[in-house]
């Protein structure tokens, strides 16, 4: 840049600065402008607040929307409170359900527990009236208090005429966590095949561990053919799902809450979506429930419907519609039957006598121990066998060197002599595992347990936490849980004791003891009922090992074993092999026979 260049641009800045500093006009002050009128929702009906002040303006924009209508747009919200013995309902003068609180349930926090609060809960009804979407939501009604029976009656009414008008009815029952709700026209043309309900429910965090709340919230729906469906519980991404069947119910489920709209007749359809905002922690997720309403349905008085808003409880569940306790997971065959017929009569039936949960875990172990006794002796009866015969594999894995389809069938062989089938220790566990794994659903889902304390734990339902960690170990956490912990070392100690008794060896004896391991990082942010179960339950196992042995007589098995032997040599018939064992070895040999058919080729 030249050097005039340079006092060109320098007067120039200088200029300027005269300018805007000392001679620029004061600009005049902006007269009062009405709001922006042409604001609207994303459903087309307009925003209330957005209204002009001017009532010319007002009158033109609102008589393009809303028509007749358009009077009952101006009002202030109020709201009715009601309570039962279970809810305390705010229902709005503009027809919807603005607050729910459960009355006997508080947050992690000890807060009063809202299922809508704060409008975290927004609901929009849009119809089509005289060729424009509007939101009847929207409009003010006037509210008219009633008693059926021992039901209350709220009525909220807007009347054009004795006979134009529409109507929203909701019915409180003196206990329980159902609201009757029912829509009604009359002399007012809703045209359209649908009407369409929306319902934004921004899940509120109500638990100790924000990331097991939304691995445990989804949107589920059932359809009026029978099946159960619902969104992915443990996605964080957007999840949908179109309805194009008829639907009974939908109901936005958290662990231990549900919230849900239910048709006597159907939905017509509809989309459901949940979606997780990641940085926001005092939201679990969002939760969008799209529905379609029959317009004949109004003028028919059929559209009728019920709310539930309250525990996922196992008690009160299947009363409230057809399939409605599918909300509560509690697995899949054989461990729901387990879970469902046998866990929680038991639990229930407990319940009666103690009110430390804790102390029912303990005494739920001791029945279920004590039902699987038979197989816990079996398994151990076999394992002795096994320890018995140790020394003789021992001596037929060195004669046979890497030959294993030689060392396979010598020990099919010894086996057969000793009248001993290597799988007795394992099958007697493996019949066991669907109880193990029917718990491993129940306790996390047991709203019994919520905020129940027992020894430092002070929430079975949610992971203990005797130590904070200063940053989060991947799949682990970033706290310590006593109870997992201890459940490890106990596991670790059994499958020490239980490879004293076992012929494994190798690689396999030593994978035994990486499961325990992987389990603690499973658990760590699981119920601290849970992991305090299997802790307990491997302390009796100890102990019902150490009875068991009392009564299991080493000489007198080997003595057995050496008599069936003899019996086998001799060919006396009763050392007939087993029909598994019968199998076993015909499928070793036939495998023997394609390896040498395959080396030869």
């Amino acid at each position: 840049m030249d050097r005039n260049s340079a006092i060109g641009l320098t007067l120039i800045a200088v200029l300027l600065l005269i300018y805007f500093n000392f001679l620029a006009p004061t600009p005049t002050p902006e007269t009062a402008q009405p709001a922006q009128v042409t604001a609207q929702t994303q459903d087309g009906s307009i925003e209330l607040d957005s209204l002009p002040k001017s009532n010319n303006l007002a009158d033109s924009i609102v008589l393009q929307q809303y028509g007749s209508l358009a009077s009952f747009l101006s009002g202030n919200e109020e709201s009715t409170t009601l309570e039962n013995n279970d809810l305390k309902i705010a229902l709005s003068n503009r027809g919807y359900l603005k607050e729910i609180q459960l009355k006997n349930f508080k947050t992690y926090s000890q807060e009063p527990l809202f299922l809508s609060q704060g409008g975290n809960n927004t609901f929009s009804l849009v119809a089509t009236f005289e060729g424009k979407e509007i939101d009847l939501y929207k409009l003010y009604y006037q509210v008219e208090s009633s008693k059926k029976a021992d039901t209350t009656l709220i009525t909220l009414s807007t009347k054009t005429s004795e006979s134009s008008f529409i109507k929203h009815i909701y019915s409180i029952p003196p206990a329980g966590f159902q609201i009757g709700y029912e829509l009604q026209t009359a002399g007012i043309s809703l045209s359209g095949k649908n009407i369409t309900y929306r319902w934004n429910n921004k899940v509120a965090l109500q638990e100790k561990a924000l990331d097991d709340s939304r691995n445990k919230t989804t949107i589920n729906y059932y359809d009026v053919n029978g099946d159960f469906d619902g969104l992915t519980e443990t996605s964080n991404d957007l999840e949908s799902d179109a309805l194009a069947v008829p639907i009974k119910w939908v109901a936005v489920r958290q662990k231990f809450f549900i919230s849900s709209i239910i048709a006597k007749n159907s939905f017509s359809g509809g989309e459901v979506k949940t979606f997780a905002n990641l940085n926001d922690s005092s939201m679990v997720k969002d939760a969008n429930v799209e529905l379609f309403i029959p317009s004949e349905d109004l003028t028919s008085k059929k559209a009728s419907f019920q709310y539930y808003f309250g525990p996922s409880d196992y008690d009160i569940l299947p009363d409230v519609a057809e399939g409605f306790s599918k909300n509560l997971s509690l697995g899949w065959p054989p461990m729901l039957w387990i879970t469902k017929y046998v866990l929680i009569p038991v639990f229930k039936f407990l319940e009666r006598f103690f009110t430390n949960y804790g102390v029912i875990i303990m005494l739920l172990v001791l029945f279920v121990k004590l039902v699987l006794l038979p197989l816990s002796y079996k398994s151990y009866l076999g394992m002795a066998k096994m320890k018995l015969l140790k020394p003789e594999l021992d001596l037929i894995k060195e004669k046979n060197g890497d030959n294993m389809a030689q060392n396979q069938q010598d020990q099919m062989k010894l086996y057969q002599q000793a009248g001993v089938n290597p799988f007795s220790g394992c099958i007697p566990l493996l019949l066991q595992m669907p109880i193990l794994f029917a718990m491993f659903w129940f306790f996390p889902v047991a709203i019994q347990l919520r905020q129940q304390p027992f020894l430092w734990a002070e929430d079975l339902s949610a992971y203990d936490s005797i130590a904070t960690l200063p940053f989060a170990i991947p799949f682990y956490g970033d706290h310590v849980s006593l109870f997992v912990i201890l459940m490890t070392g106990a596991s670790l100690l059994s499958v020490w004791q239980n490879n004293q008794l076992s012929s494994v060896q190798g690689p396999m004896k030593s994978m035994q003891y990486v499961m325990p391991v992987i389990f603690m990082f499973i658990l760590n942010s699981f119920s601290a009922g849970l992991s305090f179960y299997y802790f307990f339950s491997t302390m009796v196992t100890f102990a019902q090992q150490a009875i068991i042995k009392r009564f299991v007589d080493e000489d007198k098995i080997m003595a057995v074993m050496e008599d069936h032997k003899k019996k086998m040599l001799a060919g006396d018939g009763t050392g007939k092999k087993s029909n598994f064992m019968s199998k076993l070895e015909q499928a070793m040999k036939a495998s023997e026979e394609a390896r040498k058919a395959s080396k030869k080729k």
